[in-house]
């Protein structure tokens, strides 16, 4: 998470002028009908929000105005879908910014970095998985859950300090180039909480998952070896 005086009004606008538009477009998309007939979604939603929103509390501030956080948007995009991942994200960041840990001015780039963009991999992901319909468990657990969440935090780590390096404000620390060794411990704690919580969910609670194919995943193994008699 980057704070508003890092970063130029040319970032700071350009981050709203994408962060806005992305989520009208959701709040469009969003399934409201049967968001408001299904209780349990609801449930699912609010406690969702609650959990991202105390996930983004547990970070580390930074005198220098950057913060460093789990974003955990992996497992709520398997949870929800995006359109209700984004808007769920939106409000665990207006939670953020009630309480004064995050600038007003800075919430469309650091939506962008926190929000859009792990909503973005994930869906491409689970996009890619479901179009050559696997039938192995792991495959989900893995290439929707664990790998998604990892590339995600890559992706928000350079993505950010590429917009850091363009502004020119946030002077650049002279052992950058040694940074890419601990990418890893950035990127292994990432995955390893999504992949846990989506693994929890595939056990215990399938149905809660908007993006998980019941029929294909957990269907007997010797069902299709079945012959007609």
């Amino acid at each position: 998470m980057i704070a508003a005086e890092l970063l130029s009004t040319t970032s700071l606008g350009l981050g709203w002028a994408v962060y806005l538009p992305v989520v009208a477009w959701a709040a469009w998309r969003a399934p409201w009908v049967e968001l408001f007939s299904d209780i349990r979604r609801q449930h699912l939603l609010f406690g969702t929000v609650l959990a991202v929103f105390l996930l983004w509390l547990l970070r580390r501030d930074f005198a220098s105005g950057l913060s460093y956080h789990l974003i955990g948007m992996t497992a709520v995009t398997l949870l929800l879908d995006w359109p209700l991942a984004i808007l769920g994200g939106l409000a665990a960041q207006l939670g953020l910014l009630v309480l004064g840990r995050q600038d007003l001015a800075a919430m469309g780039i650091n939506g962008m970095l926190l929000v859009l963009l792990p909503v973005l991999v994930t869906e491409l992901c689970a996009i890619w998985v479901e179009r050559y319909q696997p039938r192995n468990l792991f495959v989900y657990i893995f290439c929707c859950g664990f790998f998604p969440a990892a590339l995600a935090a890559l992706l928000c780590v350079l993505v950010g300090l590429g917009l850091l390096w363009s502004d020119g404000i946030f002077p650049m620390p002279p052992w950058l180039e040694d940074f890419i060794g601990y990418l890893w411990l950035v990127m292994f704690p990432e995955a390893f909480i999504n992949g846990t919580v989506v693994t929890a969910l595939v056990v215990f609670c399938p149905e809660w998952l908007e993006t998980f194919n019941r029929t294909r995943y957990l269907q007997a193994p010797w069902k299709d070896d079945e012959s007609p008699r």
